[in-house]
């Protein structure tokens, strides 16, 4: 019998070849699949709408499969990144999370339960986003410069509301204080949901939290966004000034939104998840949605998801250092 041996980059394309069709291939066998989002928050955040945007999308563009939410709310994002690290490598399973269960919740919490630069893998990148300050409707705060003035009025001491113990936006409720000598308190919250709904009830006066959380009741005048961080003010809310103008610089590197997966995902299903999210990213009916929620959108491959991830991380340890926090 005659044995015919394929040249070696023959191999390898056709080992990628069929990865992909096993991650992506034909129609029945999608139909029969179901791909879980992981989403470390509660229903009803941003995090949250930003997953059924994008499971909605992917339904269509992996030829029926089914895409599920699948909310682990607990810890900020603690829960959901644990429940990644134990689930099969397979493709079947991806983590969305922003900035804080990937780069700051392993430098802030002794015993995480999980390493992403060894547990996940970068999948892909779909949006970066700010943060931001909003004061509830029950304050007379029309602008920063207003809450300042107000929160001095009373005794200079105030509550504000983040969405997770140990966040960028504890951090930076205590470097606003600071800024501003004022002695601001971190009330940390289970999610942005729980602290919307206490902004909108007037049981706390302010928040941090991202744009996304805050954009719809920004724009009924159900509560008032003031101030902004990153390099520029926001095409959602052109009004509202950076805190950089605010006289608190040092911000400009924004967060970012990405999927993960277990680390052992073959490199060509995460390829062809990604491909996927692309061709959803530039369909103008997802972007616009997404951009609705004050993201900007823009895929990222995985290799520069990753490189955007191990930045934030670094520019994060040197601040969280330099406040003196201690992991607990």
């Amino acid at each position: 019998m005659t044995r015919f041996h394929l040249p070696r980059r023959a191999l390898l394309g056709a080992g990628a070849a069929a990865g992909l069709l096993a991650a992506f291939g034909p129609a029945r066998a999608q139909a029969d699949r179901t791909i879980r989002i992981l989403v470390g928050f509660p229903p009803g955040g941003g995090t949250d709408a930003i997953a059924r945007i994008l499971a909605d999308a992917l339904k269509a563009e992996l030829n029926g499969a089914t895409v599920l939410v699948e909310n682990k709310p607990g810890a900020g994002g603690q829960l959901a990144a644990q429940a990644l690290k134990a689930a099969a490598p397979d493709g079947n399973t991806l983590f969305l999370s922003h900035d804080h269960s990937i780069s700051i919740l392993p430098q802030v919490v002794k015993a995480p339960g999980f390493d992403p630069a060894h547990d996940f893998v970068p999948v892909v990148g779909i949006a970066t986003f700010v943060n931001a300050f909003a004061v509830s409707g029950g304050t007379p705060a029309k602008s920063f410069t207003d809450y300042v003035t107000w929160v001095r009025s009373q005794g200079g001491k105030s509550a504000v509301g983040v969405p997770a113990p140990a966040s960028v936006p504890e951090f930076l409720v205590k470097l606003i204080g600071e800024k501003f000598k004022l002695d601001l308190v971190a009330a940390p919250y289970r999610g942005s949901a729980p602290l919307m709904a206490d902004m909108l009830g007037n049981q706390i006066p302010a928040g941090v939290a991202s744009i996304p959380d805050f954009i719809e009741n920004h724009r009924a005048g159900k509560l008032r966004v003031v101030g902004v961080l990153g390099g520029a003010r926001q095409a959602v809310m052109p009004d509202v000034p950076t805190f950089t103008e605010l006289g608190l610089p040092g911000f400009e590197d924004v967060p970012y939104y990405g999927l993960f997966a277990p680390a052992g995902t073959p490199r060509a299903t995460i390829d062809a998840f990604s491909a996927a999210t692309a061709r959803v990213l530039a369909k103008p009916a997802v972007s616009e949605r997404l951009t609705a929620l004050g993201l900007a959108v823009g895929h990222m491959s995985p290799d520069v998801l990753g490189q955007r991830e191990r930045a934030y991380t670094a520019t994060w340890s040197r601040i969280i250092k330099a406040t003196g926090f201690v992991p607990q």
